[in-house]
């Protein structure tokens, strides 16, 4: 990697932290509604993730998907408009928290229902395969999905057909507020893909670059006409589930414990002490994100809402 791409996964990871604490403080002011799931804690993991793929391969995740967005392109103003449900926002301001999407930069969305997507993933990859493209889906979920259906049905049905498919679980600890302990007969979610003959990895969640280079390693598989892969990331949320989340499930020290493993510290003192920056052009990058979220919510507050006659659009494909 050069210069410029360290530094640009440091500049993505602190832009999603300061959109996600920018996020929680326009919801205290009411001017989001509905649901709000932050990704603090977990930046690294998108962004490793995403800085692996390439233009035609297609990206779809849950609703925890703020930053998801970020790295797949989508800018700090549309996702704060579409949180604050305006008509400039990148799903028009109708889709909010949890349904961010940009086909166009092969975002096929954010999904609020639990493992729903997984069996668009399978689709997509299936599509793909038939048509002879050698792009691979990018499918990442919670640990809480692989619990339901919609998980072993898409699994087995992506290694039947040998599916260019790379499925990707951010194990953050917690399904909402039961830990995967109380929930999971799997400690390491990973072992669920032996049982559909699917090769397998685990990696750190918290370290960006273990991400990537796990990444890296995991597409070329898929890309190479094996099948699909399984990627494991151990990460943590240092938010609630949700907003609404009282979180009384984990004590204060866990959390703390955690945070000493923060992402953004890990990979700042990597950059460091490897002299690839330096404290002050690190301190340039954070200023810079700061100074694009205060413009990003400037731009949302001051866009107009969706018009009324926007009820009845983009509810049906138009067709060729």
């Amino acid at each position: 990697m050069k210069k410029q791409e360290y530094l640009d996964l440091y500049h993505q990871m602190v832009l999603i932290r300061r959109l996600e604490e920018c996020a929680a403080e326009l919801y205290q002011q009411d001017k989001i509604g509905g649901f709000l799931h932050l990704y603090i804690g977990q930046e690294a993991v998108s962004t490793g993730l995403i800085s692996a793929r390439q233009p035609q391969d297609r990206v779809i995740t849950a609703y925890r998907d703020h930053g998801v967005a970020i790295n797949t392109g989508i800018g700090a103003k549309e996702v704060i408009a579409e949180l604050l449900g305006k008509a400039t926002g990148t799903s028009k301001g109708k889709g909010g928290s949890m349904h961010m999407a940009d086909v166009e930069k092969n975002f096929w969305g954010g999904h609020a229902i639990v493992g729903a997507h997984l069996p668009l993933a399978a689709g997509m990859a299936l599509g793909d395969q038939y048509m002879g493209s050698d792009a691979a889906t990018i499918c990442m979920f919670g640990d809480g999905a692989t619990n339901i259906g919609f998980f072993h049905e898409a699994l087995n049905l992506s290694k039947v057909w040998n599916l260019p498919v790379l499925w990707v679980v951010e194990n953050n600890q917690y399904g909402m507020g039961t830990s995967v302990a109380r929930a999971s007969a799997v400690g390491e979610i990973r072992q669920k893909a032996d049982g559909y003959s699917i090769p397998n990895a685990i990696a750190d969640g918290m370290d960006v670059l273990s991400v990537r280079k796990a990444a890296v390693k995991a597409l070329k598989h898929v890309r190479s006409g094996k099948g699909p892969f399984f990627l494991e990331f151990t990460t943590y949320r240092y938010r609630g589930h949700s907003m609404g989340d009282p979180e009384r499930y984990r004590e204060k020290e866990e959390i703390a414990q955690w945070e000493q493993t923060d992402p953004i510290g890990i990979y700042q003192r990597y950059l460091i002490a490897e002299k690839i920056a330096t404290r002050a052009e690190l301190e340039e990058i954070e200023m810079q994100a700061e100074a694009e979220i205060m413009e990003a919510v400037e731009f949302a507050e001051t866009s107009p809402e969706p018009a009324p006659e926007e009820l009845y659009t983009d509810v049906y494909v138009q067709a060729g």
